[in-house]
């Protein structure tokens, strides 16, 4: 993880801790059960623990009919932000039991998905030499685009963006119930309950 990614992360949590204490200053009560905590979690709506910036290369060739051929050569700079979308959570999802407070969370996912366009550009665009009159493809630049955002995607997910957003999540998520008045916080993955 390079520095200014940590950097993000750090902020993230940063700002997710100051929403769960104005959350907790502007409705601080005893703990109250479940339902009640399922709302005061509703009110954080989609959860954003962690952004990425992930560069790639996308090289895309279109063969012209009758003959050559097209290539670009882009680089694709992306923003992705990944969380929990907590807007969904039912009233069964929370269970308040002597004070602890068990969890079951939505599973992480990516929120927000973009091309930073300042940082993207065409760094190659050809056509077979022999071909001068076959025009450029409209929408190559934009396959390449939408190509280099999937890649960015999976180059998130497959550098654990969803593992630390889920524990970003309940680091937040902790935070926010134990200054409602909860003792202790467990959570649970959907699937075990």
């Amino acid at each position: 993880m390079t520095a200014s990614t940590r950097r993000i992360v750090i902020a993230a949590v940063v700002g997710a801790a100051i929403v769960a204490w104005a959350l907790w200053k502007v409705t601080s009560v005893p703990l109250p059960g479940g339902p009640a905590l399922v709302t005061r979690v509703q009110q954080l709506n989609q959860l954003a623990t962690v952004r990425y910036t992930v560069q790639k290369i996308v090289e895309l060739t279109d063969n012209k009919y009758p003959v050559g051929s097209e290539s670009i050569l882009l680089i694709v700079q992306a923003r992705v932000e990944a969380g929990v979308d907590l807007a969904g959570m039912h009233s069964d999802d929370v269970k308040v039991h002597s004070g602890t407070v068990t969890v079951r969370l939505p599973d992480a996912r990516i929120l927000n998905a973009f091309i930073d366009e300042k940082q993207t550009k065409v760094w190659d665009r050809t056509k077979t030499w022999w071909t001068p009159w076959v025009p450029y493809s409209l929408d190559l630049e934009q396959r390449a685009r939408i190509a280099g955002l999937e890649a960015a995607k999976r180059s998130a997910i497959e550098d654990g963006i969803l593992t630390q957003a889920e524990t970003n999540a309940q680091t937040s998520i902790r935070q926010l119930l134990l200054l409602a008045g909860a003792k202790e916080v467990r959570f649970v993955h959907s699937s075990l309950t």
